[in-house]
């Protein structure tokens, strides 16, 4: 046999039950849509934050969480909502508000690119090219996916930092600056997350004297809500010349115009509804600044200066409504976005003028953007509908009813994944606890996940239909 003879036969393949089970996990994989690996990476994660609540020693100060409140705290945390059934300042050590920090900081990263991901990958496409038409401005059209990702973990690092370095230039002072490192840090990535955790067992309310720590933390809080595709536009008209800037996108002009109108018109409301209430101990300065944080907190952060069983029910209802619209599309934030809202308000409108069509800045939005929206708004109505339905029978059976307030609060809270209670959370049932639970998983994934199955079910319809026939509404 020649020296350079070589065996080119084909050779066994391992046929063991690691191969086999290798093998039917890459087939599986090469299946998966990308709406299932947004949705399984969550739920992977949430996994993983409960066995490290769980098996992670040196983590608590006293005695572990039991599996449901583990399940639960390890969904918040990932989930980036902030509701908690044990205090995260008191029952954590530093290694544990680390590792709850470190769940945070990947929800909140996770949620940013992979909603964009799966809003360029509707259709089984990922190239931004292809999708620029659904969302995306001609101005980032042609960033790659793998570009996308690093530059939304850069824009949120930087963000993190800028407000971490603040926060302890601004604490420092008072609480010492050995100790104001690691608030600031932590503080400063739950308000970019929206996640609303805080290691102070009365959230941010010590600080509801201080104006320069609330307008800090607001900026995180909006930053991180707006999102990642109109801050990047908005950069890069900012580095352009000014003969070559581009008229922003009607993405972007509707989620500035859309946030501006509900900070403006939530702080003129809460400052209407608890000037000489709830906010009267305070001086006017303090009295402006608390009232824009009541603003903008429920959208989606969850921090909070004042206690809100002692609000007026208008301020309770109003927030209820702020934490049903949320933030913007492709953010850390959640509930039924700001875009929804807008163009739910802009159909409502046209209608009125008897136009059949929805206009914003010179510009037709498509019926089957429209179509999208509303049917958001009624399945998100129709869940938080079972939600309250569930948390009262709950209540009911145990005897444990906390008023239908305070229970639609929490749920609509849990749902939108804002973080703010009424009180109710810390003394939740188990099966109230699983409720809540479920409520934020469908919460953080839901509206997304929708979206991008209603798309596609537009996508798929044809001109076919069936003969007109009117029915009397109204």
């Amino acid at each position: 046999m020649p020296p350079d003879f070589k065996d080119r036969s084909p050779q066994p393949t391992p046929t063991g039950p690691w191969r086999k089970f290798m093998d039917l996990l890459s087939r599986r994989w090469q299946t998966l849509r990308a709406m299932e690996v947004f949705v399984g990476s969550f739920a992977l994660l949430i996994l993983l934050g409960t066995l490290g609540l769980k098996l992670l020693p040196g983590i608590y100060t006293g005695d572990p969480l039991g599996w449901t409140d583990a399940v639960f705290t390890a969904t918040s945390a990932v989930c980036v909502t902030g509701l908690i059934v044990v205090d995260t300042g008191s029952n954590f050590t530093f290694g544990g508000q680390a590792f709850l920090l470190l769940l945070i900081q990947i929800g909140g990263i996770g949620m940013m690119t992979l909603a964009s991901m799966v809003i360029f990958a509707l259709g089984g496409r990922l190239s931004l090219r292809s999708e620029a038409s659904v969302v995306v401005p001609p101005s980032l059209s042609e960033i790659s996916p793998r570009a996308l990702i690093l530059a939304v973990v850069r824009f949120t690092l930087t963000f993190e930092a800028i407000g971490a370095v603040l926060l302890y230039l601004t604490w420092g002072p008072k609480l010492g600056w050995g100790h104001a490192l690691w608030p600031a840090i932590f503080h400063s990535v739950s308000a970019f997350c929206n996640a609303g955790f805080s290691i102070y067992t009365d959230s941010l309310v010590q600080f509801a004297e201080s104006p320069v720590t609330l307008l800090i933390i607001s900026s995180l809080i909006i930053v991180g809500g707006l999102g990642f595709v109109v801050m990047e536009e908005l950069a890069r008209r900012w580095r352009q010349p000014r003969k070559e800037r581009r008229a922003l996108s009607l993405h972007t002009k509707l989620v500035l115009s859309s946030s501006l109108f509900l900070t403006l018109a939530g702080w003129l409301l809460f400052l209407m509804f608890e000037w000489n209430e709830g906010l009267n101990k305070l001086a006017y300065l303090d009295r402006l600044t608390n009232g824009l944080f009541m603003s903008i907190t429920p959208r989606t952060a969850g921090f909070n200066t004042v206690d809100y069983r002692s609000m007026s029910n208008s301020s309770n209802f109003l927030t209820i409504l702020l934490m049903m619209i949320g933030g913007s599309p492709g953010s850390t934030a959640g509930g039924f976005k700001t875009t929804s809202f807008a163009i739910i308000g802009l159909l409502a409108w046209s209608r009125l003028r008897s136009r059949t069509s929805v206009t914003f800045a010179e510009r037709s939005i498509p019926e089957e953007t429209v179509q999208r929206a509303v049917g958001l708004l009624v399945i998100g109505g129709m869940i938080i509908v079972a939600g309250i339905f569930l948390l009262a029978g709950i209540g009911d059976l145990l005897n444990q009813n906390d008023g239908f307030l305070a229970e639609a609060f929490e749920v609509v809270s849990a749902l939108n994944t804002v973080g703010l209670s009424m009180g109710v959370t810390t003394h939740l049932s188990v099966h109230a606890c699983w409720v809540i639970i479920l409520l934020m998983f469908v919460g953080r994934v839901g509206p997304l996940s929708l979206a991008a199955l209603l798309r596609r079910r537009f996508a798929q319809s044809r001109d076919f239909r069936y003969t007109h026939e009117d029915v009397i509404v109204g």
